[in-house]
């Protein structure tokens, strides 16, 4: 274990204070008291909002492991991480260890709890991720997805020029090579899509999935002559960004028992707008 030990300089509330004299997150310093692993003159029993005053002495407890990824949100229920693109959010048959999964069941490991998987997105989409700490909510969710989720928004750089809104509404078909298309025998998909930024080579997209389907986005938009840049299985013949285009940056969900309306978002990455100017 690490420490580190602040004396107060000016009197202020706590967290207040960590952010201004610290280089952690509100979510870190929030997850360091959740799991009482700050001190105050010896002390860690205190409630929140605590104020400290001069001279006070400030002891942080911290745990060797360094979290690899963005937590954009954490309490005793879940955690909602922010995926990388290129990350696997589950293992598959040829990759067993490097996922996103691992990584937060590692965190929980440090930090006393279990993780089960909620939702997933594709390996190269980044974006929100819900986790689960506990078992029967992951079975509540899944198991009334379609209920309980209230909205998912994504940003998508495409190909072309898309310079008003539309509806895609079809079905979708997964063959043996798993690659999906619209075909009348399969699942019904929706995607809505609004033009945000345009170039002479590419759209800025915000679409909303009122279905969420295996490659629903990348298929729709493949399909309407507007691949996702760096979409290669789907048609795209550049890759601008050097990595898929598509970034899960709302999700909007019910808690299976409270019934509590809860929403996260995540920056639209700089590059995305960057390349699309």
């Amino acid at each position: 274990m690490n420490e580190i030990n602040l004396k107060v300089k000016e009197t202020s509330e706590i967290i207040l204070y960590l952010l201004k004299y610290t280089n952690y997150s509100k979510s870190k310093i929030k997850s360091l008291f959740k799991y009482k692993k700050v001190y105050v003159n010896g002390s860690n029993r205190f409630i929140l909002p605590f104020v400290v005053n001069e001279n006070d002495m400030i002891r942080l407890v911290l745990a060797t492991y360094d979290v690899p990824f963005e937590i954009i949100y954490e309490n005793q229920d879940i955690i909602v991480v922010n995926k990388p693109s290129g990350l696997l959010t589950v293992a598959t048959d040829k990759e067993k260890e490097n996922t996103l999964y691992r990584q937060v069941k590692d965190y929980g490991h440090h930090n006393n709890f279990k993780i089960y998987v909620v939702h997933r997105l594709d390996r190269d989409t980044s974006g929100i991720v819900l986790f689960s700490k506990k078992e029967y909510l992951k079975e509540l969710w899944q198991n009334n997805w379609n209920k309980l989720v209230l909205f998912r928004g994504y940003y998508a750089v495409v190909e072309g020029i898309i310079d008003k809104k539309g509806r895609i509404e079809n079905f979708l078909w997964e063959n043996h090579q798993t690659f999906v298309k619209s075909s009348k025998y399969g699942k019904k998909a929706i995607t809505n899509y609004f033009p945000l930024k345009i170039s002479k080579q590419y759209t800025l997209l915000d679409i909303n999935i009122e279905t969420g389907r295996k490659n629903q986005i990348r298929v729709h938009l493949a399909e309407l002559g507007h691949p996702i840049v760096g979409d290669k299985k789907y048609g795209s013949k550049n890759d601008p960004l050097f990595r898929l285009g598509l970034h899960a940056y709302k999700l909007v969900i019910k808690h299976p028992i409270t019934g509590q309306e809860l929403k996260f978002e995540s920056k639209i990455p700089n590059i995305f707008e960057k390349i699309v100017k």
